[in-house]
């Protein structure tokens, strides 16, 4: 069970746990998904779903989701409503987390060059938090400089990178453009061989970060693509990842099969065979957010349509004109519904990703 191999049981992990907990999942075939939360009503369907099927999960916080859980009403200049909802989810995750019993990776999304002043401004509360506790407050973040230059991309991602080593703080890393679009980054019109990730850009990316720090791990692009597209429209190539895996064991003279953790972005939509085979070749994370937007929009849509008569007034419904509807319109009445509908997807997701009874 993947609780043997982490010092700490339930709660927000980070460091050597996280390092182990991905080690593990690579050995026993299984990939952890990565859900984007954007409330406390999500956090809570994620982690109910996760400690139903007694599997680790993974929540993490897009630069839109995190302004969001601040407030839409709050000023994003420089990008302060994004660090003030990231930070105030973080402490809010922490808090609950314990009470359901499972190891939890804390991590952010996408963070392209324009919003690096983000990344900053989290990794100011990770350092102050590491100081007050000896740990940092997530347990890892993405920088994401797949449009920018490889070289580029790969040294200022080092920069980052021992900027988190002493706090051993996981780094997560993106090389190869993913297609589609997602919160507000816009990658419909790239070229489709950006879409495709090299091996020799695999393996200066882990030859560059070795050194510095283990904790990281890399989404390499296989064709990749956010959103959800009609079968046929999107052309993975998830056994690409196992050259890169190869590639990478011959030129360090390793003995390992999967020296690489690997990531997959773009899941939704995705074939179950698909996602095993990514999984098979080293990937131990995967992005989940699109169909789990709609899971959550089906429950409240089913909702209102049924309940129509019920919470078109407050008072007056087909048992009597002066009947209140008070208990239907109640938003934690409706709000649990999206949540029991969300947390069935990710139910769904953990049974395919081989997660489901890990713990």
């Amino acid at each position: 069970m993947a609780t043997g191999v982490l010092s700490r049981k339930s709660g927000v992990i980070y460091g050597d746990d996280v390092k182990a907990l991905f080690k593990y999942a690579q050995e026993k075939t299984f990939a952890i998904p990565a859900i984007n939360v954007t409330s406390s009503s999500t956090v809570v369907a994620s982690l109910e779903a996760a400690r139903d099927a007694k599997s680790p999960i993974i929540l993490q916080m897009s630069q839109g989701g995190a302004a969001y859980f601040a407030g839409k009403g709050v000023d994003n200049k420089d990008q302060a409503a994004s660090i003030a909802g990231a930070v105030a989810a973080a402490h809010y995750i922490r808090a609950v987390a314990p009470a359901y019993g499972i190891p939890v990776v804390l991590h952010t999304d996408h963070c392209a060059k324009k919003l690096l002043p983000w990344l900053d401004g989290m990794l100011d509360a990770d350092e102050k938090w590491f100081q007050q506790t000896g740990e940092p407050l997530f347990s890892s973040h993405m920088i994401d400089l797949s449009e920018e230059s490889v070289d580029y991309n790969i040294s200022t991602t080092k920069k980052y990178l021992e900027r988190a080593a002493p706090m051993k703080q996981w780094l997560e890393m993106e090389i190869g453009i993913t297609g589609g679009e997602e919160d507000g980054v816009n990658n419909e019109d790239v070229d489709n061989n950006s879409l495709y990730t090299q091996p020799e850009d695999i393996h200066e990316i882990y030859k560059t970060l070795s050194p510095v720090s283990p904790y990281f791990s890399i989404a390499a692009g296989f064709g990749n693509v956010h959103g959800v597209y009609k079968p046929g429209n999107v052309k993975l190539h998830p056994e690409l990842l196992s050259k890169h895996q190869k590639y990478v064991a011959e030129k360090e003279g390793l003995k390992e099969e999967k020296p690489v953790f690997l990531v997959f972005h773009g899941g939704s939509g995705s074939s179950k065979q698909e996602f095993l085979d990514a999984i098979s070749y080293g990937v131990v994370k995967v992005n989940l957010d699109t169909d789990l937007q709609y899971a959550y929009t089906e429950g409240i849509r089913d909702y209102m349509i049924k309940k129509k008569d019920y919470v078109s007034t407050q008072v007056g419904n087909p048992d009597g004109a002066d009947k209140p509807n008070k208990k239907y319109y109640d938003p934690r009445v409706w709000v649990r519904e999206g949540e029991k509908t969300m947390t069935k997807r990710v139910a769904e997701a953990l049974k395919d990703f081989n997660t489901a009874g890990q713990l």
